[in-house]
């Protein structure tokens, strides 16, 4: 069996990951090919935040694996990048990159979209992207994709650089490029069941569109849990 962890089988995430290892040929055989890239992940994730952040990369691994369709590429920017965590390989379809990211307030209070800002300026042009959310709650539909689009969305028509400015963006227009190249969100709720495990919202202003084939096999992986 695969050792992540060093050795340190008391640590409570060590044991679930050796169940997917376990039970998931092909997720077994992902986390041999990106070894080091997840260890360092691990030894990096020196508090429980940062640990419930690798989690969420490693589960949706997990779940999205289980369809042979697709494949996944770990990393593939690099891992001194500010690149996506996945490229998603789906047969007969045009690639795609995935970045996960664990919401770390409750979906309600994610209304005005800030949380999304930092994934944004991780998006190459050249290929479509979304955006995974890991949310805790009862739905995925807990967090309102539309209406924190449209916080983020007001305050560029306000013209407000500074505060985009002061999110590490160059103003409003640095904002409309990047966001240009988002294709998507998919809100994933592991505690929920059946359809309300996760949701999607597709960027209509998107320069390159998400293959639909693709991101409906991703959706129905998250979905099945």
């Amino acid at each position: 069996m695969l050792d992540l962890f060093a050795g340190d089988l008391a640590d409570p995430l060590a044991v679930e990951v050796a169940g997917w290892l376990a039970g998931s040929r092909r997720f077994r055989a992902f986390a041999g090919a990106h070894l080091d890239k997840i260890r360092k992940k691990l030894r990096g994730a020196r508090h429980a935040d940062a640990r419930r952040d690798v989690r969420a990369e490693l589960a949706v691994a997990h779940l999205l694996l289980a369809d042979p369709r697709i494949e996944l590429a770990f990393e593939a920017y690099g891992s001194g990048s500010a690149g996506p965590d996945f490229t998603v390989v789906f047969r007969g379809e045009r690639s795609f990159n995935l970045e996960v990211t664990r919401l770390h307030r409750p979906p309600p209070e994610a209304v005005d979209g800030r949380q999304l800002l930092p994934k944004l300026r991780q998006l190459p042009p050249s290929m479509p992207n979304a955006v995974l959310v890991a949310i805790q709650g009862e739905a995925a539909d807990a967090f309102d994709v539309a209406a924190a689009i449209r916080g983020l969305q007001a305050r560029a028509d306000a013209g407000d650089d500074d505060f985009f400015r002061t999110r590490a963006f160059k103003g409003v227009r640095d904002f409309n490029l990047r966001y240009r190249r988002l294709g998507g969100v998919l809100v994933w709720c592991e505690a929920a069941t059946g359809d309300a495990r996760a949701a999607v919202w597709s960027n209509p202003s998107a320069r390159i569109a998400l293959p639909e084939m693709a991101l409906r096999a991703c959706l129905l992986c998250l979905r099945a849990g």
